[in-house]
């Protein structure tokens, strides 16, 4: 049996009616971004945390990551739900693929919770080649860190909300569900599914569902009871981390905050809105390069043949086809006074947020 193969872990904790919920996923080893949310809605005692999953890896700091929500969870008041990204436990019980890559996978990565431990050990992470002796060494210097890894549920259900890192599936219960079924679904909000309870996930960048324009707002799908939280943290350049906020967990109303680091800069003209604009993102991103240009490229995507300009830095090769980073050629509607953040700064304009959207500003900015 393999590591998603087992039944699901399910808790239910007793939370009160009139306690503030707040639900954060995907930090993906972010720990600015994490302190910078928790600091912007006032994360307090009399709060309870939920982190949805995939607090680590990707980002530069897993370790210093997993012992801070460690901390926090020492308090009571916070409850953390596994991600694909938090399951490291699992090096200890599975001998399959997925282990014997894992020395690849961390020295392709260069980061990531092994690479950390690896170098408190004194390691040199890119020389770790046979893993069992490595396994051992790990077992011993970090028993706390793994078995509180190991022994994370994989959903959580309280109230009116049930909480799960990638997806839950409607007409059965939590506990028949396998781990895998929670863990990993991409584009799940895409399948339709309705509940009558709230479901929330993460796991997904709520981005890679938008088509022409780019938000990294959670989707808040009242009529289907659906939330999807993940504002690509680490992932996208102009990613954000976002925080669903429950006043009541016996209740429907849910509103959400959101972090990034950006400095913020006012609109000093109006803009009108582009009447088209195209997003090029992640799994569809193949391009050909028309015109290769010191700071920008003409560029035709080439599944639409849309064509635009890209910053040429966004561009993963010099050859006349390649894939990019996500990028839009969206022109923000925006007023004067308006307040955005600054995400690229360009000879042509600022590529900016406005209120969890990104695009192009053509005009003038102010410092706040």
């Amino acid at each position: 049996m393999g590591m998603y193969d087992g039944r699901a872990r399910v808790l239910r904790p007793e939370i009160a009616p009139g306690c503030r919920v707040l639900v954060i996923s995907d930090i993906h080893a972010n720990l600015p971004y994490f302190e910078g949310l928790l600091n912007k809605v006032g994360f307090c005692e009399d709060d309870v945390l939920i982190l949805d999953g995939d607090f680590l890896e990707k980002g530069a700091e897993s370790l210093k990551t997993l012992r801070r929500v460690m901390a926090l969870c020492g308090k009571g008041n916070v409850l953390p739900v596994m991600g694909n990204c938090d399951d490291w436990a699992a090096i200890f019980q599975e001998n399959g693929p997925w282990a014997r890559n894992i020395p690849h996978y961390m020295q392709y990565r260069k980061s990531g919770l092994l690479w950390d431990m690896a170098l408190e050990l004194g390691l040199d992470p890119m020389a770790v080649g046979e893993l069992e002796d490595f396994k051992k060494r790990l077992a011993a210097r970090f028993p706390e860190e793994f078995a509180f890894l190991g022994t994370l549920p994989h959903a959580l259900e309280a109230g009116r909300y049930v909480f799960a890192h990638a997806a839950v599936y409607p007409d059965k219960p939590l506990e028949a569900h396998t781990a895998g079924e929670l863990l990993r679904c991409d584009a799940w909000y895409e399948r339709g599914y309705a509940f009558d309870k709230w479901v929330v996930v993460g796991h997904y960048p709520v981005m890679l569902y938008c088509r022409d324009i780019v938000c990294a707002n959670p989707i808040l799908d009242r009529a289907r009871h659906v939330a999807c939280i993940d504002g690509a943290c680490v992932l996208k350049d102009d990613g954000q981390l976002n925080c669903l906020i429950i006043p009541d967990i016996t209740k429907d109303e849910l509103s959400f905050e959101a972090y990034d680091p950006f400095p913020v800069r006012r609109v000093l003209r109006d803009q009108q809105a582009s009447a088209r604009s195209a997003y090029i993102r992640w799994g569809d991103s193949r391009v050909r390069v028309l015109e290769r240009g010191p700071e920008f490229s003409r560029c035709r995507h080439v599944r639409t043949g849309y064509e635009l300009d890209i910053l040429t830095k966004y561009l993963f090769s010099d050859g006349e086809y390649t894939d990019c980073n996500d990028c839009t050629d969206y022109v923000l509607p925006l007023r004067a006074g308006d307040e955005v953040g600054v995400v690229e700064e360009t000879t042509r304009g600022y590529f900016v947020k406005h209120n969890g959207v990104s695009g192009w500003y053509f005009g003038e900015l102010n410092s706040l």
